[in-house]
């Protein structure tokens, strides 16, 4: 299994994350003559493996891994690639994946790169810094682990379906030290901004929550949602409810104005399928503008305004 390639599939309430097809994909390319293999925990999910475009899916089927456990699904994951020597694993670099990367890299004595956004050969291209630094590694060995953000590959690539689907053992998972217990969701707000096809997301430039009125003036005159970043939910200005981002929700709305956002990868993670994105930010090296279809790099509470004149 020299040239096998492992894709550690993510997901939650009965959906696949698209990261898993994001990497799906990737795998085909570094597979050079070896096979895709996807592994699909959970109890009763095989289902879930329908659209994964690989050359086989292993499927452990267990009541300990109906829902996350790091614990059980370190152990299981681990027990998989000790006993089939990947050349690879890719795992999604999401609250789930640095568990179990993390994991992998210590029980199976593979070295571990974070934060990639390109894979070559053995050759790993990370973003460092909220995206303002590319570092390349090249891994000492034939073996290695890679936790992939989402967002880095085209997640169509991956998606096929017709897989081999194929029941492996679970180890023993008795006497785990973790249990899981429930589930606990944010509580539902005022606005469901998944649903929302105007969003206007604001910053850590917005810079005072006296502030976040110039930014729902163009929301309103625009009909649609106010949403943010992170730091701002951190700073406690908005409900987490109106959070984008890894930590927050995905959305897909036809406009998305990034309002003094920087761009790190965690927040676009949760926006970078809008239809048409546009963004303010004074610093012109922000990677925001990287993804945005149009922007501009003057001062927010110059154009804001000025929009909202104008509409």
């Amino acid at each position: 299994m020299a040239n096998n390639i492992f894709v550690i599939a993510e997901h939650l309430k009965g959906k696949v994350d698209d990261v898993t097809y994001e990497m799906l994909g990737k795998a085909k390319e570094l597979a050079a003559g070896g096979q895709v293999v996807a592994v699909l925990l959970g109890s009763g999910a095989k289902g879930l493996a329908a659209d994964f475009a690989a050359d086989k899916v292993l499927y452990v089927d267990s009541p300990e891994l109906a829902e996350y456990n790091p614990e059980a699904y370190g152990k299981t994951i681990a027990s998989l690639v000790s006993a089939h020597a990947p050349k690879a694993v890719l795992v999604a670099y999401t609250s789930q994946g640095v568990d179990i990367a993390a994991g992998i890299c210590v029980d199976c004595d593979m070295p571990l790169v974070a934060y990639a956004t390109g894979i070559s050969g053995n050759h790993v291209t990370s973003q460092l810094y909220g995206g303002k630094m590319n570092v390349e590694s090249a891994v000492d060995g034939d073996r290695f682990v890679a936790a992939v953000i989402p967002g880095s590959f085209p997640a169509a690539a991956g998606k096929g379906g017709g897989a081999a689907v194929e029941d492996a053992p679970a180890p023993d998972l008795s006497g785990l030290k973790v249990k899981f217990k429930k589930l606990i969701e944010p509580a539902g707000g005022d606005v469901d901004i998944t649903q929302s096809p105007i969003l206007v997301s604001v910053g850590r430039g917005i810079q005072s929550e006296d502030n976040l009125p110039v930014v729902q003036a163009l929301a309103d005159k625009l009909g649609g949602a106010l949403s943010s970043s992170r730091p701002i939910v951190d700073a406690k200005w908005l409900p987490k409810t109106r959070q984008v981002g890894k930590s927050g929700l995905k959305v897909k709305p036809k406009l998305y104005i990034a309002v003094g956002i920087s761009g790190a990868p965690e927040h676009i993670e949760g926006m970078k399928d809008a239809e048409c994105i546009i963004a303010i930010n004074t610093d012109p090296k922000a990677p925001i503008f990287s993804y945005a279809h149009y922007g501009v790099t003057e001062d927010l509470f110059d154009v804001v305004p000025a929009l909202v004149d104008k509409l």
